[in-house]
């Protein structure tokens, strides 16, 4: 029979900061620091990967490579991408503390996994500098995983690689894949966990993939909601998702499901 060791949480849009609006926020008055606006829509494409990977990734992106040499006259460089990243990381480390209270039936699914014995992981693309932030403000509320790494944990290499689950499963002394499951809220988090070989649940309320606010998705219609949902999930299975749940309130039963398979 199968027993369930660790569940191993994104941060942002899993666990605390209700729709990812942290990092969002951040990118967008840091691009806009240089005469480009991005969508929400671009900003949110790279959601969950190392944030300077982020920033190139948005650069990359046709609209806004586009609007950089119509600004500067040339393509974006290597020199570029770091300057943004460092206005980014100034504009973040300013808001973190506001943006690190625990989802809705968080606290409760801890408590559940604990009394099972399941050890709690954590991955993210913020940085060490970053986290030391969130995870004390988080702490202050309540939540506090068993582990936690940053890119700056394997030189800088974040998700897609599955290095940050390996060091989880180091630090946590779980011996096999199949015993973990990863848990997130954008694509980034399922294709990390798909590396790895763990089982990957990808959260669609409150997530970053869905993009609303906690007010903003309680005013939607139930018919609203459920074209949101579904949207949400197409996502998430199309990059490989085991399994996708509505919020956290859904774990513990997956996991007494997968146990009895």
């Amino acid at each position: 029979m199968r027993k369930i060791e660790a569940v191993i949480f994104d941060w942002a849009g899993t666990t605390v900061d209700y729709g990812s609006f942290a990092p969002v926020q951040a990118f967008i008055k840091a691009f806009e620091k240089f005469g480009i606006k991005p969508t929400n829509d671009e900003v949110r494409k790279p959601m969950g990967i190392a944030k300077i990977d982020h920033i190139r990734e948005m650069l990359k992106m046709e609209r806004i490579s586009c609007e950089w040499e119509h600004i500067y006259g040339r393509g974006f460089t290597e020199d570029d991408v770091k300057e943004i990243y460092q206005l980014s990381e100034t504009l973040i480390l300013d808001i973190l503390k506001d943006y690190s209270e625990p989802k809705p039936y968080v606290l409760e699914t801890i408590v559940a996994l604990r009394k099972r014995g399941i050890k709690i992981g954590s991955t993210t693309g913020y940085n060490d500098e970053m986290m030391e932030i969130v995870k004390k403000a988080a702490a202050e509320k309540g939540y506090m995983p068993d582990a936690c790494f940053t890119p700056d944990s394997t030189n800088k290499v974040g998700r897609p690689y599955p290095y940050l689950i390996f060091k989880n499963m180091m630090a946590l002394n779980v011996k096999s894949v199949d015993a973990v499951l990863k848990v997130g809220d954008t694509v980034a988090d399922i294709i990390e966990g798909n590396n790895a070989g763990v089982t990957t649940v990808g959260i669609i309320e409150g997530s970053s993939v869905l993009g609303y606010s906690e007010a903003e998705y309680e005013v939607l219609t139930d018919e609203e909601k459920t074209r949101a949902g579904i949207k949400a999930s197409e996502i998430y299975k199309n990059c490989g998702a085991d399994y996708v749940l509505a919020n956290m309130s859904g774990l513990v039963d997956l996991i007494d499901a997968l146990e009895q398979k």
